[in-house]
């Protein structure tokens, strides 16, 4: 078995389709095929169900899939090892971000930082839900990603970056504004504007109220925190967000927040990889780099509280 027929095999089974698996691995369909076609004479059985819609794995391309993500682990962790011996500028990290906000408001100084460090890398960044982004790292797909935390994916390890309380948001002309605190029975009779499915904080958030036995009338699923105080700002309905990282824009007047009674809802992201694996000179730097930069804004953060209050 050769690395490029294995590589081809798992890209098929993933995308389903021959034509999707020869994109994904930058190949002609052709080339693909006659890969395939070798590597199932090799094994004497055949890997792939042909259907005119997509492809089925077979019993033995079942059994073929996961050996094969693993060579393919191991033969990508071996290549990065050799290739510090070239200098500790060069290597390669795919980074993985389920949060649009840090992707737009620290990630881009971090990364700038890294270059500084590692001039020659080759450098990715992919976005999705922390669901996908923690089957891209057990699939060998990206190294390392900020993921909401907590996850329950034994191979797949975390660190803690940033934590952050959750509470409700509301405009300054809402009935209720002067309050500081909300029910879960009133938070979900209000129009409310939440994160989309899929995330830690979204499940959470959907089993507190069904915990409080209510239905909530959600009116609003976004995709950014942003697009969700934007929303609150304009008085379109009620949302949740981190204390933390909505409290300028309570200072500065353009939303209220209320503490959720009986809610312990926390904001938790972290930086995931996969459990054992190789950990590259240019991925731990770049974890440095992450918390230096989060401990950094918790500083600020507590400071700006501290100015606040005097």
């Amino acid at each position: 078995m050769e690395i490029k027929q294995l590589r081809a095999f798992v890209a098929i089974a993933e995308e389903k389709t021959f034509t999707a698996g020869a994109k994904r691995v930058n190949v002609t369909q052709a080339a693909v095929s006659m890969q395939i076609g070798h590597l199932e004479k090799q094994v004497g059985l055949p890997l792939f169900t042909r259907t005119p819609r997509r492809v089925i794995l077979t019993e033995a391309g079942e059994r073929l899939l996961e050996r094969a993500r693993r060579i393919l682990r191991e033969h990508d962790s071996a290549l990065e090892e050799l290739a510090e011996l070239a200098g500790a500028e060069y290597g390669r990290l795919r980074i993985g971000s389920a949060s649009a906000m840090f992707a737009t408001s620290q990630l881009p100084s971090i990364l700038e930082k890294l270059r500084e460090a590692y001039p020659n890398a080759e450098v990715s960044v992919s976005s999705g839900t922390s669901k996908t982004l923690v089957d891209l790292i057990q699939h060998g797909e990206i190294d390392i990603a900020f993921v909401s935390l907590p996850l329950e994916t034994p191979n797949v390890q975390t660190e803690l970056l940033y934590s952050d309380e959750v509470v409700a948001i509301a405009h300054p002309g809402h009935p209720q504004a002067d309050k500081k605190f909300i029910s879960a029975a009133a938070l979900a009779g209000e129009n409310l504007i939440l994160g989309e499915r899929g995330g830690n904080t979204r499940r959470m958030i959907d089993d507190f109220f069904e915990a409080a036995n209510v239905k909530p009338n959600v009116v609003m699923e976004l995709s950014r925190q942003e697009a969700i105080n934007k929303m609150v700002e304009n008085n379109m309905g009620v949302g949740i967000a981190g204390a933390k990282n909505c409290a300028m824009d309570a200072a500065e007047g353009r939303i209220v927040q209320w503490w959720i009674e009986g809610a312990e809802i926390k904001w938790n992201l972290g930086l995931a990889r996969l459990r054992g694996g190789y950990f590259s000179p240019i991925a731990k730097e770049f974890a440095k780099l992450c918390r230096e930069n989060f401990e950094k804004r918790e500083n600020s953060l507590r400071r700006r509280k501290e100015v606040d209050a005097g």
